[in-house]
């Protein structure tokens, strides 16, 4: 991971994300529910880095879900939160995200 990597061209991000919500949905304000941001400039690093991260969800929980080729979801039942403004518990779902920016 490098610190200038907007001077070095195409950038790799994979995002971990923790909500309420499957991180496809990116409602308004999902960046606060981000955890971390891994930057790589090489992109064999970065998919070599979301393989591994996929992996590991993979086994610490019980269900995934894959959409557009670029969002993960996983969840396990039981992780759920209190929701105050539905009175509810929510289930909370942990994703990845792959992004490429210029």
């Amino acid at each position: 991971m490098y610190k200038d990597v907007e001077r070095r061209g195409i950038m790799y991000k994979v995002i971990y994300m923790k909500a309420d919500y499957e991180p496809w949905w990116q409602f308004e304000g999902w960046q606060d529910y981000v955890v971390s941001e891994s930057i790589f400039t090489d992109e064999r690093e970065a998919q070599g880095y979301l393989a591994k991260k996929i992996q590991e969800f993979s086994t610490e929980f019980c269900y995934n879900r894959k959409n557009k080729e670029r969002f993960w979801a996983f969840w396990s039942e039981g992780d759920e939160d209190f929701c105050e403004q539905c009175a509810d518990s929510v289930q909370i779902y942990h994703g990845l995200i792959w992004q490429e920016e210029q």
